[in-house]
């Protein structure tokens, strides 16, 4: 009688990657830059605007002032897991977002991006899109990651939203995850694996050309449909 193997998937021929370094990731739109809490702080301050709901699925609280929010800054540029950057808008070079790597894991080939928030000004455009296409470019292409990750609060609909516009896959839901601002935090969770990302990087060059957009910035064609075309 032959023994049952339970080992279905083969070998792979892959080895350990780099970690990410503190290097700008430039775009057309935008580039992504270490972040500064001296060189960025005012302009962040300033484009992420008066608006609550920026805040509330996140694990900060909402910042009235600018000197709590430069001591976060702080606290935020310091580490390399997470390493953050500010979002540099291509236009005027003024900080209008920001987003990090964590939960590095080179051995693994799995890394996430989170803490992402865009300020009002370029939240929905060319810009907020064009930074999340970079960094997962830089993870897939240049550092050669396997695994893409996308966490947020189980009742962010606007991320889960997102990141379905992205090309993640909804994998579940982690129920009290953590807690938040007092609060349980259930968290769904997406990925994008290596394999997937020649596809979803044709539909994001594809949709981040000029002629995709009428002379108001307005897309043509959606993401998604770009996506299905590829």
């Amino acid at each position: 009688m032959s023994q049952t193997s339970y080992l279905v998937d083969p070998p792979l021929d892959w080895q350990p990657v780099a970690a990410p370094r503190k290097a700008p990731l430039r775009g057309v739109y935008v580039t992504l830059v270490p972040l500064n809490s001296e060189i960025h702080g005012a302009s962040l301050f300033e484009a992420k605007g008066d608006d609550p709901d920026l805040w509330r699925y996140t694990l900060v609280g909402l910042f009235d002032e600018f000197a709590p929010f430069q001591d976060w800054l702080r606290r935020c540029e310091a580490p390399d897991d997470p390493l953050f950057f500010a979002i540099i808008d291509n236009r005027d070079s003024h900080a209008k977002g920001m987003a990090s790597y964590l939960r590095i894991t080179p051995e693994h080939g799995v890394i996430e991006i989170g803490s992402i928030w865009f300020g009002p000004e370029i939240q929905r455009t060319r810009q907020a899109t064009e930074a999340i296409y970079l960094l997962a470019r830089h993870v897939f292409d240049d550092l050669g990651y396997r695994r893409l990750e996308w966490k947020c609060h189980g009742e962010n609909i606007a991320s889960r939203r997102a990141a379905a516009r992205f090309g993640f896959t909804f994998e579940g839901q982690f129920r009290q995850h953590v807690v938040a601002k007092g609060r349980n935090r259930d968290t769904a969770w997406f990925s994008l694996l290596d394999h997937e990302w020649p596809g979803t990087r044709a539909a994001f060059e594809a949709w981040l050309l000029a002629d995709n957009f009428d002379s108001a910035g307005r897309q043509k064609s959606p993401l998604k449909a770009r996506r299905a075309a590829s």
